[in-house]
């Protein structure tokens, strides 16, 4: 089974970081997994040829979302992170980018956008995510009794 364009674009990536020659290239494809081209790369061979590029100096990044930087008194980056990820647990992942989660945010706690919770905002903002992923989920049964 070959690997997915996004494993190869991120092979990619590492040889332009690495700043290796198309030559060098292939020569590491064959040398490491026996194949000429990324596209012949099965998943084996794909995590030698990763493996391969980080023992050079390749550190692939984390995707992540946008950091407001160090400010003082407002929310750190960590906080945010684990804002996004209980939002998107929650949701299901049903609403791409923040837009629903900072609607939430508004009726939540009086602030339009992530950037602008401070430290104490936050913390209740956690707790509240938290609170709510852990609720019992509603079954059908129990919906149609009550009505």
């Amino acid at each position: 089974m070959s690997i997915t364009s996004r494993q190869i674009s991120l092979l990619r990536v590492a040889v332009r970081q690495l700043g290796w020659s198309d030559d060098a290239y292939r020569a590491a494809l064959v040398r490491i997994a026996g194949v000429t081209s990324a596209t012949e790369l099965d998943r084996e061979g794909f995590e030698a040829m990763l493996g391969f590029c980080e023992s050079r100096g390749f550190t692939p990044l984390e995707p992540r979302g946008p950091s407001f930087g160090e400010r003082a008194g407002m929310a750190s980056f960590a906080q945010l992170e684990l804002i996004r990820n209980l939002w998107a647990e929650i949701t299901r992942h049903a609403y791409p980018g923040e837009e629903e989660l900072n609607r939430w945010l508004l009726k939540h706690s009086k602030v339009s956008s992530l950037r602008f919770l401070t430290k104490p905002q936050a913390q209740k903002v956690i707790t509240a995510l938290k609170a709510w992923k852990a609720r019992p989920k509603a079954k059908p049964e129990s919906v149609a009794k009550a009505s």
